[in-house]
């Protein structure tokens, strides 16, 4: 390992080993590392292990940033169709799934394959099981010690991710190098994660298990998904997505009958005066759900007992249930990160480090966090082919 090379890149993830390919292919002498023993870890994990690579509705108001313009440029210029066409170069037999999203057939292991081989052809050195125990930068050549071995490059590329599934080895050591180089960093902070919800919420909690189709929101963020209870709280699609929105103290509301109309139950009392409203709300969602809804309206007569009065505010609730989560599960369940590296230090076009030429910052450890479903990858994609473009 140790040796001069036009560029070290840290993180054999997504981002990373993009990043080698793209700039070993154009002929620079690449070294890439990684702390794990075997290059992308978690993208062998994503997707339930097909990886949903991409989104073909990747547009930047899907990702979240200080910046909301940062990702623009990036994005503009790689886009989905583009690593696309990397993938059926390939062989690789896809599929899209909902709103967009794209997965393997196979496996997940085809996607890093697949950036291997494009490695392998840049002729990029890569080395695992090689923990960074130094980094520093004089006379414009940034020098890495890693397994006890000191390469040196005038370019040096952070794509070693966010905190998020510390299981996975993942860590805050890309806000540490920035802060090191003077780089400011935004607060990181768990996203797309499961939320919890406090004792008082118990009966909602006993649901464990069940899922509804839902419109979820926080702030002026909505996401039309499922929803699922949890022993702890809220997950499932929906409430993911409002996850990166959520702050703590916020509520998060729900709309439980996203296809109803204002007056539906007034609707429902004229048609079916002796229903109940379990037995109503029992048509639209699950069981235990409707009867704990019910439940917790304190409407459990019969419909043609209850006025049109008391109807319209229980339609009213149902359409914007409100939550006041306690927290999240954090970043040990948190499917990315939001914050890190400020765009305000780095280059929208080649994401190099404004105060420090030849550093550059690509992928999660940036303050650009996608929705779900496939958006964070063709931000690592993207900015990764930007940076390896530059050096």
């Amino acid at each position: 390992m140790a040796g001069e090379f036009d560029a070290i890149i840290l993180g054999a993830g997504a981002a990373g080993m993009m990043a080698a390919a793209t700039a070993g292919q154009r002929g620079r002498r690449v070294l890439l590392l990684d702390h794990a023993d075997a290059p992308g870890k978690k993208i062998l994990i994503s997707g339930g292990g097909r990886c949903n690579f991409t989104n073909i509705h990747t547009a930047p108001d899907r990702y979240l940033s200080q910046n909301p313009h940062f990702a623009k440029s990036a994005l503009g210029r790689y886009s989905p169709q583009d690593f696309l066409a990397l993938v059926d170069s390939y062989g690789i037999a896809w599929h899209e799934k909902t709103l967009g999203q794209l997965f393997c057939d196979g496996s997940a292991r085809q996607i890093v394959d697949m950036l291997l081989a494009e490695c392998a052809k840049g002729r990029v050195e890569l080395r695992c099981n090689a923990p960074v125990s130094e980094v520093s930068h004089a006379d414009g050549v940034f020098r890495v010690t890693a397994g006890g071995e000191t390469a040196s490059a005038p370019a040096l590329v952070i794509a070693t991710g966010g905190p998020s599934i510390p299981k996975m080895g993942a860590s805050g050591f890309a806000y540490d190098l920035a802060r090191q180089f003077g780089l400011k960093v935004v607060e990181p902070r768990p996203a797309l994660v499961p939320l919890t919800l406090p004792g008082d919420e118990a009966l909602f909690r006993e649901l464990s298990g069940v899922s509804a189709e839902v419109i979820a929101r926080c702030g002026k963020a909505a996401f039309r998904e499922a929803a699922l209870f949890t022993h702890r709280g809220l997950s499932g699609p929906a409430i993911l997505q409002v996850s990166s929105f959520w702050r703590r103290g916020e509520e998060v509301g729900i709309d439980f009958l996203p296809d109803l109309g204002e007056g539906w139950l007034a609707d429902a009392k004229r048609a079916r005066p002796r229903a109940g409203l379990r037995s109503v709300l029992g048509e639209y969602l699950p069981d235990r759900l409707a009867t704990v809804l019910a439940e917790k309206l304190g409407l459990e007569r019969e419909l043609g007992n209850l006025s049109d009065k008391a109807l319209a505010e229980a339609a009213r609730r149902l359409a914007d249930w409100r939550f006041r989560p306690n927290g999240s599960e954090g970043f040990a369940k948190a499917e990315v990160t939001i914050g890190g590296i400020s765009t305000a230090e780095l280059s929208s076009k080649t994401l190099e480090a404004r105060k420090l030429p030849g550093l550059y910052a690509i992928g999660e450890a940036v303050d650009v966090t996608g929705w779900l479903g496939g958006y964070n990858f063709q931000w690592a994609w993207a900015s990764a082919k930007a940076a390896g473009q530059a050096i």
